[in-house]
């Protein structure tokens, strides 16, 4: 049996080898895709921690898996968020007892006058549709129902998540409610990795001579986040 990770930030294929330059964990439809073409057919688990991120690579993997001609398996194994929670409604699934799940609305920057803001505000409200299909293919939930539980960013324990059909099964037949959790949700500010991308050329990874240059993109990029303060 293969095996996909869905983990950390979903990121469009053109962008990942950023985040693998960084050493920061994301997954692209190409990662997906290649598992896909080697399983040939054969049965294929997913396995997914991840607080979502780009909605148009995670809705390009979410139909590779939908259109791949073996047996999908899902599991969620910590958290299912945003584009993520798109891509566990491609097959059977089950979570784990101490996993969450989070659907939103689409999120998106504007600029511009009025009409430019009007015109953003229909295209998030189209894509939220867009999203919301696969949602009620998989739960049989209304568009009303979707919607407000998308408007309210709704988070979900691993009962809530298979009571509202969004997850078939709990792991283990043990269910129990999940009592907390203390990483913060989130990923890296898509600005921050434009910001790098514009500034740099796609490097030779295995050059000593980009190892100092390496560093310091690494600590810019943790300044950017708040994890390490300017002196």
């Amino acid at each position: 049996m293969k095996k996909i990770n869905v983990k950390g930030d979903i990121v469009q294929s053109s962008d990942k080898w950023i985040y693998g330059w960084l050493g920061i964990e994301a997954t692209s439809p190409q990662d997906v895709n290649k598992v896909l073409n080697e399983a040939n057919g054969e049965d294929v688990e997913v396995d997914i921690n991840s607080g979502g991120g780009d909605i148009f690579a995670g809705s390009e993997i979410y139909t590779a898996l939908r259109n791949y001609k073996g047996n999908i398996q899902i599991n969620i194994v910590g958290l299912a968020a945003s584009a993520a929670s798109v891509i566990a409604m491609a097959g059977k699934s089950r979570i784990t007892p101490t996993g969450l799940f989070m659907i939103h609305n689409v999120h998106g920057g504007a600029s511009g006058d009025y009409r430019d803001m009007d015109h953003s505000s229909e295209v998030l409200k189209t894509a939220n549709q867009s999203i919301a299909n696969a949602y009620k293919e998989k739960t049989g939930l209304k568009d009303e129902e979707l919607f407000g539980l998308m408007d309210k960013e709704t988070w979900m324990s691993a009962e809530e998540a298979v009571k509202n059909k969004f997850v078939d099964e709990v792991m283990f037949n043990q269910p129990q409610a999940t009592k907390g959790f203390y990483n913060s949700f989130g990923g890296v500010p898509h600005e921050a990795i434009e910001k790098i991308k514009s500034k740099i050329k796609k490097p030779d990874i295995e050059s000593d001579d980009n190892s100092a240059f390496l560093l310091q993109a690494k600590l810019n990029l943790l300044r950017l986040k708040g994890d390490v303060k300017s002196e």
